[in-house]
């Protein structure tokens, strides 16, 4: 009842509300991020949601284009602007995917909607995380982010779509916000972000 008819009323009226309210911050961040990136403010993607639907998730852009003399992308840590490193840890670039939710594409809560490509490289296990619909933030993001292997992420995954109920809604949400101010997970060690996925044979 309450992850099928519940869950989907409440995922729209906080994103609603929280959008409203988050507007001044939201419009200070996309100026700042359009000088420091002397571009796009935002970084559009396409991702796998509820039963590997694909849809255009949409986050803040910390990272510029630059890239090196062969053309290539230069490292993730070499285009990481001061400004964006603040957005990322403070998790700011995760506000405009309140968009998703109100187009229900994401819930506020539930499995973080991984890149397309690794589709083909999960096992009927992991693949179970894409039964209900992406969030914003979920049990891995609480649990250690992107400091935890991606065994224990597709575990977390896998156990939040079983156990999804408001109550545990509600710890996810209140254990985010400290997530949020402790900084913690952020990166996956010394780098920005996680080693691709590689899956396992």
């Amino acid at each position: 009842m309450y992850k099928n008819f519940a869950k989907p009323f409440l995922d729209f009226f906080a994103a609603f509300i929280g959008f409203i309210l988050i507007s001044p911050v939201f419009i200070l961040v996309f100026l700042l991020l359009k000088i420091a990136n002397r571009g796009d403010a935002f970084f559009i993607q396409e991702r796998p949601g509820k039963n590997g639907k694909t849809f255009k998730i949409i986050k803040f852009k910390t990272m510029t284009d630059a890239k090196d003399c062969d053309g290539k992308l230069l490292p993730d840590a070499e285009r990481l602007t001061k400004f964006g490193a603040f957005v990322r840890k403070t998790s700011l670039d995760e506000i405009p995917q309140l968009l998703n939710v109100l187009k229900g594409d994401m819930s506020l809560i539930g499995p973080r909607p991984l890149l397309t490509n690794y589709l083909h490289l999960y096992n009927d296990f992991q693949n179970r995380r894409h039964d209900i619909k992406p969030g914003i933030t979920g049990w891995a993001q609480v649990n250690g982010r992107n400091a935890i292997s991606w065994d224990k992420k597709f575990e977390y995954d896998v156990w939040y779509v079983d156990h999804c109920s408001f109550r545990l809604d509600v710890k996810i949400l209140y254990k985010t916000i400290l997530k949020v101010f402790k900084k913690e997970g952020i990166n996956a060690g010394k780098n920005i972000t996680m080693e691709p996925f590689q899956g396992q044979y």
